[in-house]
């Protein structure tokens, strides 16, 4: 598939670094950018010069496989190493994996690893500094490249050292990343065509009261619940409303604050149109799988779908939860952002 514009600049200016840097670099790209086709590109082009293996890691199985359907397009093969996906194989050059699952063999990767991309790369974690520190060990000439939409950290600060102009990041605490080579903003995607500008629908009922909730500060799930659980009739009024306003769309995802709140919200919705889903649902594929096909109208959600999350016809989001995070508010809002 041929890349956008920005896309390809996005390639050349990973490559133009990695070809005079060993240092980890990364890429700001807003959600529905195609940072799935930039790596498949990237996975390709360093495949093609080094002759040595790639590893893409990406932090949910949907993201692992997403990434890899992309990379197939190439018309070259690739593995996955992901024990949610249900698969753990090395056979190709390039391996699409989750992280857990890749610390937890990681004596399978040995000194035949030219770079390291890693989507998502906003919740870089010990276990991703653990992997990209052991591969590193044995090829210390490995590329690492993150690919984000939101690149930085409540109260960290950004995770790059410098911009794409060598400034200086204003605010970094420890940052992984020495530089980030390339961004490409939300608002020019939409002013160029590429992504759907948002509108902000009117709230036609009585809104939760979360002022009770601390700024700023990890609130206990039992705040959290005060806040949002157990105030049937205020849930079942603002899901009326959500499915009044949303009567003509397509795919709606509600976003709630706590597994119990996910459970009020859906038993006030269709129930031949809805499903629920949490970290412990066991079917989780066959959901997504139905509410892709349009089988399934309304999907409520508790932390899973907050990023790498990609159904393109989705075009209402129903924020039902609390944050004060930017980044975080950033990439619910673009599980609804791309065209369809």
């Amino acid at each position: 598939m041929p890349l956008r514009y920005y896309q390809q600049e996005a390639s050349d200016s990973v490559w133009a670094y990695i070809s005079k840097f060993i240092e980890p670099c990364l890429i700001e790209a807003a959600t529905g950018a195609g940072k799935s086709h930039i790596i498949a590109d990237l996975a390709r082009r360093i495949r093609e010069k080094s002759n040595k293996n790639i590893l893409c890691l990406a932090p949910s199985k949907e993201l692992v496989e997403q990434n890899r359907e992309k990379y197939l397009t190439t018309g070259q093969p690739a593995s996955i190493f992901s024990a949610s996906a249900g698969k753990k194989c090395l056979k190709h050059p390039v391996v699409f994996g989750t992280p857990g699952t890749v610390q937890n063999s990681i004596s399978r990767f040995g000194d035949d690893f030219a770079a390291i991309i890693i989507d998502e790369a906003h919740g870089i974690t010990p276990t991703i500094k653990f992997i990209c520190e052991r591969i590193k060990k044995l090829n210390p000439k490995v590329r690492i490249i993150g690919m984000t939409a939101t690149p930085y950290r409540t109260f960290e600060g950004y995770i790059y050292r410098m911009d794409e102009k060598g400034n200086p990041a204003e605010v970094c605490k420890d940052p992984f990343f020495t530089k980030k080579v390339y961004s490409i903003k939300a608002q020019r995607l939409i002013d160029e065509g590429y992504l759907t500008p948002f509108v902000i629908g009117d709230i036609n009922c009585q809104e939760y009261d979360s002022s009770g909730l601390e700024p700023n500060v990890k609130n206990t799930t039992e705040v959290i619940d005060k806040a949002f659980v157990g105030h049937g009739r205020k849930t079942a009024r603002i899901v009326q409303d959500v499915v009044e306003q949303s009567k003509d769309r397509k795919g709606v995802m509600f976003f709630a604050a706590t597994v119990q709140h996910a459970y009020e919200i859906y038993s006030s919705l269709p129930k031949n149109l809805s499903a629920m889903v949490t970290k412990d649902t066991k079917n989780r594929k066959d959901i997504v799988k139905e509410f892709k096909q349009q089988k399934i109208k309304y999907l409520v959600n508790v932390n899973v779908f907050t990023t790498g999350f990609d159904a393109p016809h989705v075009d209402v989001i129903a924020l039902l939860r609390f944050t004060d995070s930017v980044g975080l508010l950033q990439q619910i809002l673009g599980r609804g952002s791309r065209l369809s």
